[in-house]
């Protein structure tokens, strides 16, 4: 979605290119966003064996926030923005929050996707842990800093969870 939102071209064999996904991984993530509503075929476009894709309007708004931090986050963390609950956490991060407050925003988040998740993130110092001593019994306290700031920063006005 960010490659269509700067300009490249929606040609399947354009952006599998351009994103780096293996044909798999690309063709479920399309299905997925068109499911979604985000993206559509082309219905002016011919060929069936080199389908052309756009946004829809929905798919617009999203793409923008897509180009967003993959501007913010070009060479560094693409790996880990490319794991499943990165975003996710990092949009929940954006006051400072206990993990069961973390969990309770993300209704399907497991607690070891999101122990795993915020530990890679601690690794990268895209994320802070400080242990509430004065709470009893003493409780975590995570924090995005960093480049996870600066990613919570664009992502949570815009984005909510149910």
């Amino acid at each position: 979605m960010s490659n269509l939102h700067a300009g490249i071209a929606g040609r399947q064999a354009t952006l599998l290119a351009a994103t780096g996904a293996s044909r798999t991984a690309f063709t479920q993530s399309l299905d997925h966003l068109i499911e979604l509503g985000l993206m559509e075929r082309n219905p002016g476009y011919g060929h069936p064996l080199r389908p052309e894709f756009r946004l829809t309007q929905q798919g617009i708004a999203a793409a923008a926030i897509a180009n967003k931090i993959q501007t913010l986050s070009i060479g560094e963390g693409q790996d880990l923005l490319r794991k499943s609950w990165t975003l996710p956490v990092l949009t929940s991060l954006h006051v400072p929050c206990h993990f069961n407050d973390i969990k309770r925003n993300l209704h399907t988040i497991t607690d070891r996707a999101l122990s795993q998740s915020l530990k890679s993130m601690e690794s990268r110092s895209w994320v802070a842990r400080c242990v509430d001593e004065t709470a009893r019994p003493p409780r975590s306290i995570y924090s995005a800093i960093n480049t996870g700031a600066v990613l919570s920063s664009v992502t949570a006005p815009e984005i909510r969870f149910s």
